[in-house]
């Protein structure tokens, strides 16, 4: 199905595996607020390096794994049927900076973090700026041959895991800059690490930067690139979002349909009622409806689609996941009764997990600004 090749069908059969492994240990993170032991996280991680799940989306020169953009969502569709963000040790980092990097910063950044030596977290969303990231009030000021930073950052996630911050400020002149910042660094401060829904060892506190001082050689492109950047974070990042969504999605089903298959009340399975049987055929048919919408997209990326148009479908691609996932994550809870809400079970996690979704990487109503202003300017024959 799907047309998928060879080459596909196997990356999506390794990092299916991998997902397998990795399935085992989640009850374990529940009960721990998301931390495994540290010799097991490391065996987890050199295990994704080993299977090629680990950087998929960086060129094969730098170490990386040279996927097509199908292939990276096939990757991170399995990651997304395993709760508690285990299947984030198949790390994406980000696909624009080895163009943009100089040679210090491939050498010092790039490559280490191709080859998991290094990790890093994004500092870019404020109290009072979140999907609209031209509100942000973090400055960077030329001071000689460093930049001087000042700003406080919210739900930085993986801050407790990364030992450097993508740190996005304003200039003088308004324009947008963008910087690596090592952590730890003097000024740099854990304001406070506050608690989420979910149950997973990545940490997302609001970090304050102090008069921290980086090189000039720590800008990332030109001054003004900023936002350029962090568009074009945001379009990979909705797609990653949008596959790991169809795995959250597919695992469900797949629980709920067996569940309901073998409970049985008043002498029939629940899954010959009608109203449970409905549950199970819209999960389905709106999860097909998903994985072909992600796929097309991610085929037209590979295609080379005018970046306009891939940006709204993007856009198209994580708002459909995300709420349909959020559905199928509320029908599991329901079609497993008491048991979906214990959270030793899968529904429980990712009812929770999922909701989330909707939010970051900019919000379904964000979405659907994007998509409604890309239609009235090319019309909507354009974009499906």
């Amino acid at each position: 199905m799907y047309g998928l090749t060879d080459d596909d069908l196997q990356i999506q059969a390794r990092a299916r595996g991998f997902a397998d492994e990795l399935i085992p240990f989640e009850e374990e993170a529940e009960r721990s607020g998301g931390e495994l032991p540290p010799d097991v996280t490391a065996a987890h991680a050199k295990r994704a390096r080993e299977l090629g799940l680990t950087a998929t989306n960086m060129p094969s020169d730098l170490g990386g794994g040279g996927c097509s953009a199908l292939q990276q969502v096939l990757v991170q569709e399995q990651m997304g049927r395993v709760t508690n963000a285990l299947g984030w040790v198949a790390t994406t980092p980000p696909s624009w900076l080895p163009a943009v990097a100089t040679p210090d910063q491939l050498e010092r950044y790039v490559r280490p973090t191709i080859a998991g030596e290094r990790e890093e977290c994004y500092a870019i969303t404020e109290e009072g700026a979140g999907s609209d990231v031209d509100a942000i009030e973090a400055t960077a000021v030329p001071a000689g041959d460093e930049y001087l930073l000042n700003g406080v950052k919210w739900h930085v996630t993986s801050y407790n895991a990364a030992d450097y911050a993508f740190f996005q400020g304003k200039l003088p002149s308004g324009e947008h800059a963008m910087f690596l910042v090592d952590l730890p660094s003097p000024g740099v401060r854990v304001v406070r690490t506050p608690e989420y829904s979910h149950t997973i060892g990545h940490h997302h506190p609001i970090v304050a930067f102090e008069d921290v001082r980086v090189p000039a050689a720590n800008l990332v492109g030109a001054e003004g690139d900023g936002m350029a950047f962090a568009y074009e974070w945001f379009r990979f990042e909705r797609m990653m979002v949008a596959a790991r969504c169809l795995g959250a999605a597919g695992r469900l089903t797949a629980e709920m349909t067996a569940f309901a298959a073998g409970r049985v009340v008043g002498g029939q399975p629940i899954s010959e009622y009608g109203l449970v049987a409905g549950m199970l055929a819209d999960s389905l048919t709106e999860l097909f409806a998903a994985r072909a919408m992600v796929y097309e997209t991610a085929r037209g990326i590979d295609r080379g689609a005018d970046v306009k148009i891939s940006h709204a479908q993007c856009s198209m691609a994580k708002l459909y996941s995300s709420e349909m996932a959020g559905r199928v994550a509320d029908r599991a809870v329901q079609v497993f009764g008491g048991r979906g809400y214990m959270r030793e079970n899968v529904a429980e996690r990712f009812f929770r997990e999922l909701r989330v979704e909707r939010i970051w990487e900019g919000t379904s109503e964000i979405q659907r600004m994007i998509i409604a202003r890309q239609m009235t300017k090319r019309g909507p024959a354009q974009l499906a």
